[in-house]
């Protein structure tokens, strides 16, 4: 199984590299990165604030550890297990589960739950409230949650994670990095005049220009190992 997962991994990688590639695609298309009434500044703003309390205050490490478990416990419901015990101390956290599986394991990494939250919250409140004029502060806010999930991802990932040991530790990053490309590439959808059907295409095209690559530096050492025979 980990030799399959290390492949999967390699294999992996050009996909990475792909979505890394459209997603950049799609901000160079995008200009102002949102809406006419919706500035892209202030989630840049909130990202880059976050940044300058992560690094010049502590870091409020039990709101991320209680926010790592219950993505854990979510995403055991998601998939159809039950959820025991959660505990959430200063330093560590930890969850009781009946089902675990790659997604599962490697959720609190990919999935930022304060981010999905807030994104929640504005739209289940805009059902009732016009909501318009504060849209900069919920842009800032977004901005801010994401950013705070991925310095706290970054800062465990340099660290031995047991959340990385059962699927290999190339293979989750791996998973961990084209999950969190992706869904910065469906945020900037959600945001912007950008439709789903140009991301999957600019993400296609991007994704066989990547294996192309591959198969063709394949052939050519093939070719050049038949020739030394």
């Amino acid at each position: 199984m980990r030799a399959l997962k290390f492949t999967a991994a390699i294999l992996l990688v050009p996909l990475c590299v792909a979505a890394t590639r459209a997603v950049i695609h799609l901000l160079f298309f995008l200009q102002t990165a949102v809406h006419d009434n919706l500035p892209g500044g202030w989630f840049i703003g909130g990202f880059l604030f976050w940044l300058l309390l992560y690094l010049a205050m502590p870091p409020p490490t039990r709101t991320y550890i209680l926010a790592h478990e219950l993505t854990h416990a979510l995403w055991t419901w998601f998939m159809g297990g039950e959820v025991r015990h959660i505990r959430v101390g200063k330093r560590s956290g930890s969850v009781r589960v009946t089902r675990d599986n790659v997604f599962i394991s490697l959720a609190p990494y990919f999935f930022p739950l304060y981010t999905v939250l807030a994104v929640i919250c504005w739209y289940a409140l805009s059902l009732f409230w016009d909501l318009d004029h504060y849209r900069p502060f919920w842009m800032a806010t977004v901005g801010l949650t994401w950013s705070f999930h991925l310095t706290f991802t970054v800062d465990l990932l340099r660290r031995r994670q047991s959340d990385l040991a059962p699927h290999g530790r190339l293979f989750s990053i791996c998973v961990i990095y084209l999950l969190n490309v992706l869904g910065l590439g469906l945020w900037i959808v959600a945001v912007s005049r950008i439709t789903l059907p140009q991301f999957f295409t600019t993400l296609g095209q991007a994704t066989q220009a990547a294996y192309q690559v591959i198969g063709d530096a394949a052939a050519i050492a093939l070719r050049r190992a038949s020739l030394s025979r």
